[in-house]
C-alpha cells in the first residue's frame, strides 16, 4: 500500500486531507513526494510561526531534548519557568498554567473562572457566556463553549452552563448578563473559525466594562489570534483592555504541542495544589521551543507582519473575483465569487497552499515569510480568483 492508502486505512477518517503529502520544507517553502514545491500559506493553521525547519528553533528544541526531554510537573524544571515569566513580563498577566493544546487551555481558563465565581458569588454562578460564531475547542466543554451548533449537533448532551450571544450586539450581552448568573465573558478579538471576523472595538470594550463593573471574568481566546499573529504579540492588546484570564496555544510552541492559560492579578491564586494538571504540560522540549519564538518575536518582527498584512489587503482589495478582505496581521479571510474550495485546488496545482474559514480562503503564512513569497503567492491566488 503507498502511503495515503495506509492513512485511509488506519487513521481514524476525521480530517477530509488535502491529496498532497508533505516530506520536506525550509521556511515558507515546502516540497510534496514528487518534488514540488509549494509556498505554505497555512503554518499548520497557525502554528509554525517561524515555518518549517527553522533552525534557531530547532537548535533550542534539540540543545533541550539531548539534556531532559522530559519530567514530572512534580519537579521544577528550567524551560516552563522562563517561559511563564517571559510571558508575564510582556503581558502584565502574574501566573501561568501549562497545557498541551488551545482547547486545554481554555478547560483550564473555564476551570478558573469557575472556582472563582463559586468562590466568591456561590456554587450557582457557573454560566460562561460566548459568541454566535466562535470556536473554543473539540473537548465536551470548549465544544459546548463554541457558538456554533453544527459544531453540536452530534454530540449530545454538551456541558451545560454555556450561553451564546450575537458578535458585536452589547446590548444581547446585557441582557443575558441580568438573565444568567454569569461568572465569566469568552471572546476571541478575531472569530478564526467562524470566518476571520474581527470584533468591533467598542464592543470588546463594552464587554469589558461590564465585567469590570460586574466582577465577571474576562477571558481571552488567544489561540489563534496570539504570539504576534495580528501584528501585536496578542489582540486584545490592540483593543485596549486587559484581560483576567487569556489562553494561547498554536503559534507559542512553533511546531510542538503546547498552550498556556495566563492568569491576571484577580485569579491568580485560584488555583491550589490538585484543582488542576497536565503529564504533559509545560514539558521543557516544547517550552524550549516556545522560549526561542517568544522571544523572536520583538518589534521589529511584529512592524514587518503588519507591512505584509497592509501589502496583502491592499492587492487583495482591489482584486477582480475577491468581494472582501477580513481579519488582522497576518491571519486574513478572502471572501470570493468563486467557490473557496475550488480555489484552493486552482492554488494548490500552482504550488500555493492556503486554508478555508467558512465560506472564505484563509491565510496563516508564517510570520517571517518573505516578502518575495508574499508577493508570488497573492499573484498565485489573484489569478485563481478571477
Amino acid at each position: 500500500m503507498d502511503l495515503k492508502t495506509i492513512d485511509q486505512t488506519y487513521i481514524a477518517n476525521t480530517y477530509a486531507r488535502f491529496p498532497v503529502e508533505i516530506v520536506s520544507g525550509k521556511g515558507s517553502e515546502v516540497f510534496d513526494e514528487t518534488g514540488k514545491r509549494y509556498i505554505d500559506l497555512t503554518s499548520g493553521i497557525g502554528v509554525t510561526a517561524f515555518g518549517v525547519a527553522d533552525e534557531e528553533w530547532v537548535k533550542a528544541v534539540t540543545e533541550q531534548l539531548c539534556k531532559v526531554q522530559h519530567m514530572s510537573n512534580l519537579f521544577y524544571t528550567a524551560p516552563d519557568a522562563m517561559l511563564a515569566q517571559m510571558l508575564c513580563e510582556r503581558t502584565g498577566m502574574k501566573k501561568v498554567f501549562f497545557a498541551n493544546s488551545g482547547a486545554e487551555a481554555n478547560e483550564c481558563a473555564i476551570k478558573v473562572a469557575r472556582k472563582y465565581a463559586a468562590e466568591t458569588k456561590g456554587a450557582d454562578t457557573y454560566t460562561i457566556l460566548t459568541l454566535v460564531n466562535s470556536f473554543h475547542g473539540r473537548t465536551l466543554a470548549t465544544l459546548s463553549a463554541t457558538g456554533q451548533e453544527h459544531y453540536h449537533e452530534l454530540f449530545q448532551p454538551l456541558v451545560p452552563g454555556f450561553v451564546h450571544t450575537p458578535a458585536n450586539d452589547l446590548e444581547a450581552l446585557k441582557a443575558a448578563a441580568k438573565e444568567h448568573k454569569l461568572a465569566a465573558v469568552m471572546l476571541e478579538c478575531v472569530q478564526g473559525e467562524g470566518g476571520v471576523v474581527p470584533l468591533e472595538p467598542e464592543f470588546v470594550k463594552g464587554a469589558a466594562a461590564l465585567c469590570k463593573e460586574n466582577d465577571i471574568v474576562l477571558i481571552i481566546d488567544e489561540v489563534q489570534t496570539g504570539n504576534g499573529r495580528t501584528g501585536t504579540l496578542y489582540a486584545y492588546q490592540q483593543f485596549g483592555i486587559q484581560p483576567d484570564l487569556v489562553s494561547t496555544a498554536k503559534g507559542l510552541g512553533g511546531g510542538l504541542p503546547l498552550g498556556a492559560c495566563l492568569m491576571g492579578e484577580k485569579v491568580q491564586d485560584v488555583l491550589k495544589p490538585g484543582d488542576h494538571g497536565s503529564t504533559y504540560g509545560g514539558n521543557p522540549v516544547a517550552c524550549a521551543g516556545a522560549l526561542n519564538v517568544l522571544s523572536r518575536i520583538d518589534d521589529q518582527l511584529l512592524k514587518e507582519v503588519q507591512e505584509k498584512s497592509q501589502y496583502l489587503i491592499d492587492v487583495f482589495s482591489a482584486a477582480d473575483g475577491i468581494e472582501s478582505v477580513t481579519g488582522m496581521g497576518l491571519m486574513l479571510g478572502l471572501k470570493t465569487k468563486k467557490d473557496a474550495k475550488e480555489i484552493l485546488a486552482a492554488c494548490r496545482e500552482k504550488g500555493v497552499l492556503a486554508l478555508t474559514a467558512k465560506d472564505k480562503i484563509r491565510l496563516l503564512p508564517a510570520l517571517n515569510i518573505p516578502m518575495e513569497l508574499v508577493k508570488e503567492a497573492a499573484a498565485v491566488i489573484i489569478d485563481a480568483c478571477k
